[in-house]
C-alpha cells in the first residue's frame, strides 16, 4: 500500500536550504519515493491552514518513509534542515 509524506516547511535560511534541496532527491529515490508536489502555487479551498513550502511525496509504504528518515546518509541533511527551517511532517497510508 502506498504511503504519502506531507511536509510543510517555514524557511529561516533559504540560501542554505538549497544545499538540502539539492541532496535529498537522491535519498528519496533510493527509498522508492517520488515527488508529487515540490513547492509551487497552492490554493486554500477551505479552512485556515496556510502552508508555506508544501511538499508531497509518494513511497511504496510507510516503512520506506521511516527507512529514509533513519538512513545514516540522511542524518546530516536532517540536522541541516532542523537548523534552517521549521517543518511539520506527516505520513499517511494511501488506499
Amino acid at each position: 500500500m502506498s504511503a504519502y509524506l506531507i511536509v510543510d516547511t517555514v524557511l529561516s535560511d533559504p540560501d542554505r536550504y538549497e544545499a538540502y534541496k539539492d541532496k535529498v532527491p537522491g535519498l528519496v529515490k533510493k527509498h522508492g519515493g517520488e515527488y508529487l508536489v515540490r513547492d509551487g502555487e497552492f490554493e486554500v479551498i477551505e479552512g485556515n491552514w496556510q502552508p508555506n513550502r508544501l511538499v508531497l511525496l509518494r513511497f511504496p509504504d510507510r516503512q520506506a518513509i521511516h527507512n529514509l528518515f533513519n538512513d545514516p546518509d540522511y542524518q546530516p541533511l536532517k540536522e541541516l534542515r532542523q537548523q534552517i527551517a521549521t517543518s511539520n511532517i506527516v505520513a499517511v497510508d494511501g488506499l
